[in-house]
């Protein structure tokens, strides 16, 4: 059949053309995992005289063994504006200069996940999903209500439990159609009634009202934006769930494990293409049976924290395995697998106790013509982490020239 033409009459030619157009389809996919307080400097981090594919796994890695070919370890990377000890994720994703306003104390901008979102998220019904944990407040990430942040450096919610996540995915409305339509109706008034009320004052304001009215008008447009998508979806059924309902009450380790599943199932039913992850770190610890809070374990000392350090970077390890075993099983209908058009990444903001330096970064998946099955040390230490995320946004199909920070790719992650 290969020496042969494609006869139009046997059907090949179609069939080669429909094979080829699934596969053109296969969307991109990506998941920002994010914890707070670090990890173990002395066994996380592969050694530093090992690059390349032939390097030994650390201890803190050792779970994902199995993955080595599939993921790259990157070190020193770091975010020059995080300069708060334990906000493990409050500038991760957006590299911005908490003092750029002048007068004010606390600046943030757009996060990578959201930039990513309005470029992946047009044709699902969620242009993102936040998820969170009920105990962030004392897991070391600072300000913030999920790892997202809009482009007006304001905080996103999350959903902070997994029973939330599976009726937000899969349940169906329990309100009639015509009544979710008079809601929408409803918001769109307050809306005008509001622009209205700014429109007449703003001929008075001063430049710096000004600006703050330029910003309020920018969130009224987002928000009109998030309404029409949702009017778009009203009539068009949650798909069936590929699981069943979580147990209430699950914490820690099993809280993790279940969140994992329910993003395997956000993109198996394609409800997002865009996923980011505030992970707790407290009450992954009580799952463990480790007595120490998640501050004294970032601070860690020879012996019993030490161990305790450890044990917790083995079971996020553990559960990371297992996620990425779930990405790969999961099948396209192109018998590709969602870990080929997914990229993946894991880490934190802060290195451990009080280091900024050398953020801890994991990258896995196929999702965005990433190295892949290596370690790499950064010649340029400090290299900006929104260099990482300006590189996967392109990779995605986002073309952005800069996010945060960045002062370009990072070449030596780019496959090919």
């Amino acid at each position: 059949m290969i020496a042969l033409p494609a006869f139009e009459s046997l059907g090949v030619q179609r069939q080669f053309a429909s094979a080829a157009n699934i596969s053109a389809a296969r969307p991109k996919r990506v998941v920002f995992l994010g914890f707070g307080y670090g990890v173990t400097n002395e066994t996380w981090f592969p050694d530093v005289n090992q690059t390349g594919p032939s390097y030994t796994l650390p201890e803190g890695l050792k779970a994902l063994e199995r993955h080595k070919s599939d993921f790259t370890v990157i070190q020193g990377m770091s975010n020059q504006y995080n300069n708060e000890a334990h906000w493990g994720s409050t500038f991760w994703l957006t590299g911005a200069n908490r003092y750029a306003q002048p007068g004010q104390t606390f600046h943030n901008s757009i996060s990578a996940d959201q930039v990513a979102a309005a470029h992946l998220g047009t044709d699902t019904r969620f242009s993102s999903i936040q998820l969170g944990s009920e105990d962030v407040k004392t897991s070391g990430h600072g300000p913030g209500l999920s790892l997202a942040w809009d482009a007006q450096g304001k905080p996103i919610s999350g959903l902070d439990n997994p029973v939330s996540v599976f009726h937000r995915m899969f349940s169906a409305d329990s309100l009639p159609l015509e009544q979710r339509q008079a809601q929408i109706a409803q918001r769109r008034s307050v809306l005008d009634a509001v622009l209205a009320d700014a429109r007449r004052v703003a001929r008075n304001l001063s430049r710096t009202d000004a600006d703050k009215l330029d910003e309020f008008f920018t969130s009224i447009r987002d928000i009109e934006v998030r309404l029409h998508k949702e009017e778009q979806w009203l009539s068009i059924p949650k798909p069936g769930a590929p699981l069943k309902e979580p147990q209430e009450g699950l914490a820690g380790r099993e809280e993790i494990g279940m969140m994992y599943e329910l993003i395997v199932a956000a993109f198996k039913t394609d409800s997002t293409r865009v996923i980011s992850y505030r992970q707790p770190v407290g009450t992954l610890l009580n799952s463990l049976s480790i007595k120490f809070a998640p501050h004294d374990v970032s601070h860690y000392l020879p012996g019993e924290r030490t161990v305790a350090s450890q044990k917790r970077d083995s079971a996020q390890s553990e559960l990371l395995a297992g996620l990425i075993d779930k990405l790969k099983e999961a099948k396209e209908p192109d018998g590709s697998s969602l870990f080929d058009h997914t990229i993946l990444v894991y880490g934190s903001n802060i290195r451990t106790i009080h280091y900024l330096d050398n953020c801890p970064t994991f990258i896995a998946g196929r999702g965005a013509g990433l190295k892949m099955g290596e370690h790499i040390v950064l010649k340029e230490k400090n290299t900006p982490l929104c260099n990482l995320w300006l590189t996967l946004l392109n990779g995605v199909g986002a073309e952005v020239k800069s996010h945060g920070d960045s002062t370009g790719v990072l070449k030596e992650i780019q496959a090919g």
